[in-house]
């Protein structure tokens, strides 16, 4: 395609979507705008109850754009919509909007907004339902507060509110990542003496926190106790404290725990996720042999490892040096019918780059290409972005090139594309520069902002002036 015909293309391409894009926004706009001036022109004690009159259809785009227009001056309002917002019919917020909405009102550095939300309920006579404060509490735990959200445990009272076990999982949940387990203990231990239970989701919080804490004696105590509390553990509090028991424990006690689970039948069975992170424990403590016996268990017990246990095995052997060791298994592994040489060499290919034997997962990377084996994508990354690294750019070049002609392209890092072409341009390679730049352009991929003005330059330099045009306009 000649520049003249792609600029022609680029431009049609762009056109064609306008309209459609420029309707969405407006659309999208001028209900946020509905929404914001009621709001604004009801700044009544319960503009909740003015919200219902006008019926709003929400989606994510429209909240964000309200509570958008809300920060700074009137942070409080948009929070209460938020919170209004999250209960109505036909919408709910997903784990992205509250992630958004943290960021919007920071509530991360100004956790006293929570406070304050509160506060002006109860100043305002509001009824608060249990929900709302499920959707308060959410916030919390996306913003990762704990004191904040034990606050809030504890002024439900002051609404005639009656904590449920979910909303003390939440707050547990909080604390037990913060790694404060004694605040934690003490709301499991409150559970019991406002005659609720702890559930599933409770022995899960407080498990994994005893154990990212080290602190195993309590962990294991607490799973003995579960049972007496009608909670039957399952594979995911399994997989928990053999994590912790790998971690903190001996592998001994970890092997012993994991022979017991295979006498286990049903979904206490040990699982792909449970094999691998016993593996991957003695991986990291320089035991890649012994974890390749728990393989051969794994297999045994007709568990189906996945390509995270395979890399996990190449990568301790190529770290403990056993590259020999790495082929025999993948051998071993594809020959089994489980896994692909595709996956195997991939992650041989990464795990030899990360232990500085370039040359040597060139070369496999050069027989994957010459026999029909397919890099995927984080190998082909890492692979063209050492060569340039090395200022082997136009070695780089020529692997994309191959890579692209055997259509085994699939998502390489946009990272990757800005580096080879700006080590292009900076080598003078001016043919394969101009070539790999229209290629971008057609391909519509971002380039990293660092590198544009270096591009750009070199491109003038060599006369390809238009060239340089298309990408000092996608640079600003």
């Amino acid at each position: 395609m000649s520049l003249a015909s792609l600029s022609r293309f680029l431009s049609f391409s762009i056109k064609s979507k306008t309209h459609k894009i420029i309707s969405l926004h407006f659309t999208t706009n001028s209900q946020a705008d509905k929404i914001y001036t009621h709001i604004k022109k009801n700044t009544t004690h319960n503009i909740e109850r003015t919200l219902l009159q006008i019926n709003p259809k929400l989606d994510s785009t429209c909240v964000n754009n309200v509570i958008l227009r809300c920060v700074p001056n009137q942070s409080q309002i948009g929070l209460r919509f938020f919170i209004w917002a999250g209960l109505q019919s036909g919408y709910r917020h997903s784990s992205f909007m509250y992630s958004r909405a943290c960021e919007i009102f920071k509530i991360n550095q100004n956790p006293r907004i929570i406070i304050d939300l509160m506060e002006n309920y109860k100043e305002n006579r509001f009824v608060v339902s249990i929900k709302m404060i499920k959707v308060v509490l959410s916030l919390c735990r996306q913003a990762r507060i704990a004191n904040e959200a034990l606050w809030v445990l504890r002024k439900m009272s002051e609404f005639n509110l009656r904590a449920d076990t979910t909303v003390y999982n939440v707050v547990i949940r909080l604390f037990s990542e913060k790694g404060d387990m004694d605040t934690a203990q003490k709301l499991m231990e409150e559970i019991g003496l406002i005659h609720l239970s702890p559930d599933i989701v409770t022995y899960v919080w407080m498990l994994k926190g005893f154990c990212n804490a080290g602190r195993l004696e309590e962990a294991c105590g607490l799973f003995k106790a579960m049972r007496g509390h009608g909670c039957v553990p399952n594979i995911v509090v399994y997989s928990i404290l053999l994590d912790g028991v790998c971690r903190y424990g001996s592998k001994e006690t970890a092997l012993g725990m994991l022979g017991e689970l295979e006498k286990e039948t049903g979904d206490c069975s040990p699982n792909v996720v449970t094999y691998t992170t016993v593996m991957q424990s003695f991986c990291e403590k320089g035991r890649t042999m012994e974890a390749l016996k728990i393989f051969d268990r794994m297999v045994g017990h007709n568990c189906v490892p996945n390509r995270v246990t395979t890399s996990t095995l190449i990568k301790g052997l190529c770290v403990e040096g056993r590259v020999e060791e790495a082929y025999k298994f993948i051998d071993k592994a594809v020959a089994g019918g489980v896994v692909s040489y595709d996956d195997c060499y991939s992650s041989l290919v990464v795990s030899l780059i990360r232990i500085k034997r370039v040359e040597e997962a060139e070369k496999l990377f050069k027989k994957m290409l010459g026999s029909g084996v397919k890099p995927d994508s984080v190998a082909c990354s890492i692979m063209i972005k050492e060569l340039c690294l090395q200022g082997r750019v136009i070695d780089g070049f020529c692997f994309y090139e191959e890579i692209e002609k055997k259509e085994f392209l699939s998502s390489i890092d946009s990272d990757i594309y800005s580096i080879l072409l700006a080590g292009l341009c900076q080598q003078s390679h001016l043919i394969e520069a101009s070539k790999f730049a229209r290629l971008v352009l057609e391909k519509r991929i971002p380039l990293n902002a660092i590198y544009v003005d270096g591009i750009v330059e070199h491109l003038k330099k060599s006369g390809d002036q238009e060239l340089a045009t298309h990408f000092t306009r996608l640079g600003s």
